[in-house]
């Protein structure tokens, strides 16, 4: 049996693959805006809310980081309109993902909060600056420079992710592929094509985070050290 690649059908669906480049860019974009600010939020509340806050916060971070993501999107799409919250499906991906997003950012936030030397938290309180301006202006800049490589790949890994929001009809990158191979029956080929969507998309976003960190932590990060030794070498 000889087979034989085509393209033809698959690249004729152009228009309709794009539409799904587009909602998946846009998906993961919301998703990491979103559920940054979330994640800092969380982050403040577990280190100057009141104790009962900072459980809560380690419930849910517990609670969407052992269970798959899944489920939490049907919990989200099929789950809420029993209580009268009906989201279409576009609205049910993006808050599904920005939940997601935000445990796991606000568990790599403070892993960079508890980096911070106590020195420089003492200093703050020397200055009379009240608690929350501490974390503002003293904490949770250094903290989030520590660790945006790790940021950076959550937030890559979230783009991927997207691909399972096509279980609740969502026509991102990977429910566009679907469709397309029922219409085409070139299975293999439309996947393909899937999967190097899939790698440009990532690694574009992961330049484009290294080259945020550079912009926005020059000086804490480490990452304009790292180009500077490479232009070096």
């Amino acid at each position: 049996m000889h087979f034989q690649f085509q393209f033809q059908s698959v690249f004729a669906e152009s228009s309709f693959i794009l539409q799904g480049v587009l909602l998946t860019i846009y998906l993961s974009a919301g998703a990491i805006l979103f559920g940054s600010i979330v994640a800092i939020l969380l982050t403040a509340v577990r280190s100057n809310g009141p104790r009962w806050a900072g459980w809560a916060v380690d419930a849910y971070v517990e609670l969407v980081r052992n269970t798959p993501f899944l489920v939490q999107l049907f919990i989200i799409f099929f789950g809420l309109p029993s209580i009268g919250m009906r989201l279409t499906a576009n609205e049910a991906a993006l808050l599904a993902m920005t939940l997601n997003l935000a445990a796991y950012s606000t568990e790599i936030i403070r892993a960079g909060v508890e980096a911070i030397h106590p020195s420089q938290i003492e200093a703050g309180l020397s200055l009379a600056m009240t608690r929350r301006q501490i974390f503002q202006h003293v904490v949770i800049i250094p903290a989030i420079a520590k660790v945006w490589p790790a940021l950076s790949s959550q937030f890559v890994l979230m783009l991927l992710a997207s691909s399972i929001c096509s279980f609740i009809s969502v026509q991102e990158l990977s429910g566009v592929t679907a469709i397309i191979e029922q219409r085409t029956f070139r299975s293999f080929e439309t996947y393909i094509v899937a999967t190097i969507l899939y790698l440009i998309l990532a690694l574009a976003l992961k330049v484009a985070l290294l080259g945020l960190g550079r912009l926005i932590f020059p000086q804490v990060s480490g990452l304009s050290r790292v180009q500077v030794k490479g232009e070096a070498a």
